[in-house]
């Protein structure tokens, strides 16, 4: 039809028909459309027996207020009900009464002239061709001009080189896509110029307008030719432009503001052991103590009941049984403390205590000993989050990503259930989380004093950590993993040449050499492990002053006990010595002295005789 059309068009005479020697425009077609449509309905009212042309039909156009039109019901639903091939396709409209069904092709405008690319329509939405004819690796078409390369202000892809102003073009730049950009243009054989994208977006398409913004935007509607920017690959990128191979892989990370320090205390010396290790030992140190006591009361080889020696009077100094009350303790801590006693068990019963004694006291000491060194030396930074779960599960620190990026789509897409959970709470958040740029994000994590958490590439995340003022730092693994590659508009001529040239440079190690280069070689915080989460140093006296807090409590209770002794001793020793006066002048006929002399009797059996109660 539409042949047929532009077949009689060209054969209208100039004269007759002014304008004709001009090719219709597609408003041309839309209203030879509507006219056919109009037409059609008409027909479709004539076939159906309704008479709209007869006198009186007409609606008044002036009433106030305005009278509806009696046929004008019968002429929407008919309306609505028209199908026809127009000059702009096929012609047909929903219930609401706006157009369906109808496709578009899309055109791709070339040095050659337009051409087709693919075809767009309301079931299929963009629809391109995969088999279209491309240039293949003939660079020709641009060897003779300027490639416009576009990216990105992103430190350390791309930055202004500090006395910027002194340069013009390319040198104005400086950074690791900068860098990748001269290898490309090497290895290809072409010119090329930076223009950094006008609105600082990576490239989203809206969901409403369907127009990608960014870099993705500069190629699809062909303002650039080539993106060299750290630019993830993703599905509903890879649908509208062409990635080359990876040249970085990497992954979404968690960026937190670095904790403090924290330095061992003072009885730091019991953090190898957990609080309840530490109370389980003192029960099992009084429970053993206790079995031990009882087994040795029981046992009779531990009573001494030896007759005395010929020639001697009197009981024997040795207490019948050594291991009273007191004496258990002594021994269970001797043995825990992995020290020497005078005594031991002589029954089997109270040696087969003292064998499990020492050989749980054995795996304690060895296992303690084993962590203490690490604990005592070890500066420990406790971050609050160490995974994305954990974000997930609590509400005290705020996090959210950039806006317009890939980490964004990243969790609207996901169908993870903690991912999931962490888009519901982003995309309410109020203050927003995304953040329009990643310095802006840098920048809220530093001021917010530990309480907002930037996801961003791991890449990014790593380069940050490296810069001063060191405040940042990585936590956890990478939330997924994917990679950053040149873009190329979809069936350019760039796509294999640039391909190739990211390969080579990847098999010769220049890609990692440009890494280094910019972030651990040019890092401010220092090698890139030292910025570990525990760092080993010399012990200081602040890490065992709780053992000399204890020694000198120690001698302090031993002196307190020792006074109190010799305290006890004196007042004993002087009643002793009353009694003893008083006895020296006693009478026997008298009754006073009787009683003196019962009384001195009773006082030295009592403090004059040593007698062991255990």
């Amino acid at each position: 039809m539409v042949t047929k059309l532009m077949d009689r068009w060209k054969k209208l005479d100039q004269r007759e028909y002014p304008g004709s020697e001009t090719p219709p425009k597609y408003t041309s077609a839309l209203t030879y459309d509507g006219v056919l449509v109009m037409a059609e309905t008409f027909r479709s009212l004539r076939r159906q027996k309704i008479d709209i042309s007869r006198r009186g039909n007409a609606g008044d156009c002036l009433a106030n207020p305005a009278a509806p039109w009696g046929q004008g019901i019968d002429m929407e639903r008919t309306l609505k009900q028209v199908q026809i091939q127009g000059l702009t396709g096929n012609v047909q409209f929903d219930h609401y009464g706006r157009r369906v069904n109808y496709t578009m092709d899309v055109f791709e405008l070339k040095s050659t002239g337009p051409r087709k690319v693919g075809y767009w329509n309301d079931m299929d939405k963009l629809v391109l061709i995969q088999d279209m004819p491309t240039l293949g690796n003939d660079t020709a078409a641009v060897e003779n001009r300027t490639v416009v390369v576009t990216t990105i202000m992103e430190s350390p892809y791309v930055m202004y080189k500090k006395n910027h102003e002194m340069f013009e073009g390319n040198d104005k730049y400086e950074g690791y896509c900068v860098d990748l950009a001269s290898e490309i243009a090497k290895h290809i054989g072409i010119k090329y110029k930076i223009a950094i994208v006008p609105d600082g977006k990576y490239g989203a398409r809206d969901a409403d307008t369907k127009i990608w913004n960014g870099m993705v935007g500069e190629l699809v509607y062909g303002k650039a030719e080539i993106a060299i920017a750290p630019l993830t690959i993703t599905l509903v990128r890879e649908e509208v432009i062409d990635f080359s191979k990876p040249f970085m892989s990497l992954g979404i990370s968690i960026m937190i503001k670095k904790p403090q320090k924290s330095k061992p205390g003072v009885f730091s010396f019991l953090d190898p052991l957990a609080y309840e290790i530490w109370m389980c030992i003192v029960f099992a140190y009084i429970g053993v103590s206790v079995v031990l006591f009882l087994v040795s009361r029981f046992s009779p080889y531990e009573w001494h009941t030896e007759e005395p020696e010929d020639g001697k009077e009197g009981p024997s100094d040795q207490p019948p049984n050594e291991f009273g009350i007191f004496n258990s303790l002594w021994f269970s801590l001797g043995a825990f403390m992995q020290q020497g006693c005078d005594i031991s068990p002589r029954s089997l019963s109270g040696r087969i205590v003292g064998g499990v004694w020492w050989f749980f006291t054995l795996i304690i000491i060895s296992s303690y000993t084993a962590n203490l060194a690490a604990f005592l030396t070890v500066e420990r930074m406790v971050s609050p989050i160490e995974s994305a779960e954990d974000l997930a599960k609590q509400t005290e620190i705020a996090y959210g990503t950039l806006d317009s990026g890939s980490t964004k789509e990243f969790f609207r897409r996901s169908k993870i259930a903690v991912y999931e959970k962490m888009w519901t709470y982003m995309r309410s958040a109020e203050p927003s989380v995304f953040t329009r740029t990643t310095a802006e994000g840098v920048a809220r994590v530093r001021k917010s004093k530990g309480k907002f958490a930037f996801l961003l590439e791991s890449t990014m995340n790593e380069y940050i950590e490296q810069r001063k003022p060191c405040d940042t730092m990585k936590v956890g693994g990478n939330l997924d993993s994917k990679g950053y590659g040149v873009a190329t508009p979809k069936g350019s001529s760039l796509r294999t040449p640039v391909n190739l040239a990211v390969l080579k440079l990847s098999e010769a190690g220049v890609l990692d050499k440009l890494k280094n280069k910019w972030w651990y070689d040019k890092g401010e915080c220092g090698p890139k492990d030292s910025g570990s989460k525990d760092k080993t140093s010399a012990l200081s006296l602040s890490n065992v002053a709780g053992v000399f807090y204890i020694l000198v409590g120690g001698l302090g209770l031993a002196m307190l006990v020792a006074l109190i002794e010799f305290c006890y001793k004196s007042r004993a020793e002087a009643k002793r010595m009353k009694v003893a006066k008083s006895a020296q002048t006693f009478n026997p006929t008298s009754s006073q002295n009787t009683q003196n002399l019962a009384t001195y009797r009773e006082g030295y059996n009592v403090y004059g005789t040593e007698t062991d109660l255990f």
